[in-house]
């Protein structure tokens, strides 16, 4: 029978996509319907984002320091080193980020944003002591597991807030990306120069204050009604990544965010290295220039994502968006000055308004006992992007810039990051063609299958 929502000859009338779908939004008991209560809710999940970020932010530049200082000051074994803990901080994020999102719908949010809190703090203070570099190493697995909880985060904003406005709100989170990316390496920075071990007491010393503070103020957004049962085929990373796959919109969206994520990886592995080379800049002018990145992260993710979701819709604004990020990636690998670099920043941090209007439409595809496990697996997505993309941008400027360069290009990596970038933006097209339908898919029932 043909579908009366649909006129005929509609592209979508077979089967409606359940990434546009509006499911209805059932406020949770345990929350009050409106206001006092979830204002300090959202702030302290704001807050908990704010502070993971600061606390990386913090032991960023002590953490190769103190490193080296286990290998007898061998530059070369640090840096083999360092590397390696990179590799497996982004493997604990692949691996874990699924299972604590799964463990959110079934205990609820509350549980495993706190306790990822108290095991962050607690972490830090290990590595603060550590009498070896294998007890470093330890703590190092350890945060990987517990900076799993920002996708409980995202899901706990998803569960207060209405669909329509959910870019808006991981908007938000984005700026609170961006206020700890640049707040944290110059406080670790002051903090390091005193003892290279200070930053982790202090990182341990907020993460466990806001742990307790959390304890008293945020209530739970996930009621008992809405929650699944804990299944391993879904919390892996497998079985996780299914759920990405489960329509071919969201296949589409989540190749894009693996694209653009890859494509961070050129600014978090060379852009420092480039730097040097080509500008000879000086660690201050590397520093402020990151931090004007962190600067355009929190202004657009406090004050341009509303308002563009808003006035340009999702397809647009995350088309616009890659768009802009591409010439933001082209402007950087072209800059003959330092002068270019800079203005290609405000470009480059255009792709802010992509993560969360992207991610706004993942969650309407996702009932509310999967918020967790969609937000864990998008999390995986940088998790896996963090294990290939150190080694593969390095070694593409590593080759730009050797002897044998067939054609010396150091700006090579972000040309490729260009690449990534603009052939996400077919995937985002496909991926919003679809029109509204009305709220009877899998997402309006709250349907879910172990």
């Amino acid at each position: 029978m043909e579908d009366p929502k649909f006129t005929p000859g509609d592209p979508v009338a077979d089967e409606p996509d359940p990434l546009l779908t509006q499911p209805e939004l059932v406020a949770p008991p345990s929350l009050p319907p409106a206001g006092a209560t979830r204002a300090p809710a959202a702030t302290f999940i704001f807050l908990t984002v704010m502070l993971d970020m600061l606390a990386m932010g913090m032991i960023a530049p002590v953490l190769p320091r103190l490193i080296e200082s286990f290998l007898h000051n061998d530059a070369s074994s640090a840096a083999r080193m360092l590397g390696l803990f990179g590799t497996t901080f982004a493997a604990m994020q692949f691996f874990f980020s699924p299972i604590l999102g799964s463990l959110s719908d079934r205990f609820g949010r509350r549980p495993v944003v706190l306790l990822s809190n108290f095991g962050l703090g607690f972490d830090y203070l290990l590595m603060a002591w550590a009498p070896a570099l294998p007890w470093l190493f330890l703590g190092r697995i350890v945060s990987g597991l517990t900076a799993s909880s920002i996708p409980t985060a995202m899901a706990y904003m998803a569960d207060v807030t209405p669909p329509e406005k959910r870019a808006a709100s991981f908007g938000f989170l984005n700026a609170a990306f961006g206020l700890g990316f640049v707040l944290g390496p110059a406080v670790g920075g002051i903090l390091g120069s005193v003892n290279p071990r200070l930053p982790f007491l202090v990182a341990a010393g907020l993460s466990l204050v806001n742990g307790l503070y959390g304890t008293f103020i945020l209530p739970e957004s996930l009621s008992q009604e809405h929650r699944s049962p804990f299944s391993w085929k879904r919390a892996n990373p497998i079985g996780s990544m299914a759920m990405l796959a489960r329509s071919g919109s969201m296949l589409a969206l989540s190749a894009l965010l693996l694209l653009g994520y890859l494509a961070q990886n050129s600014l978090m592995n060379v852009y420092v290295l480039y730097a040097d080379y080509r500008y000879h800049w000086t660690d201050r002018t590397v520093g402020l220039s990151l931090g004007f990145v962190g600067v355009c992260t929190i202004l657009y993710g406090a004050f341009l994502v509303r308002p563009a979701v808003a006035k340009l819709g999702e397809r647009r604004a995350i088309t616009l968006g890659l768009l802009f990020g591409g010439l933001g990636y082209l402007g950087m690998g072209l800059s003959k000055t330092g002068l270019l670099l800079w203005a290609s920043i405000p470009f480059l941090n255009l792709m802010s308004v992509v993560w969360p209007a992207a991610q706004a439409l993942m969650s309407k595809s996702a009932a509310k006992n999967e918020q967790g496990q969609l937000q864990g697996a998008i999390n995986g997505l940088r998790g896996a992007a963090g294990i290939v993309g150190p080694g593969l941008f390095t070694l593409i400027f590593a080759q730009a810039v050797g002897e044998r360069a067939i054609i010396h290009a150091p700006g090579l990596p972000f040309f490729v990051a260009t690449g990534l970038v603009l052939a996400a933006i077919p995937l985002a097209i496909f991926a919003t063609r679809a029109k509204p339908v009305l709220p009877d898919g899998p997402a309006a029932r709250g349907a879910v299958t172990s």
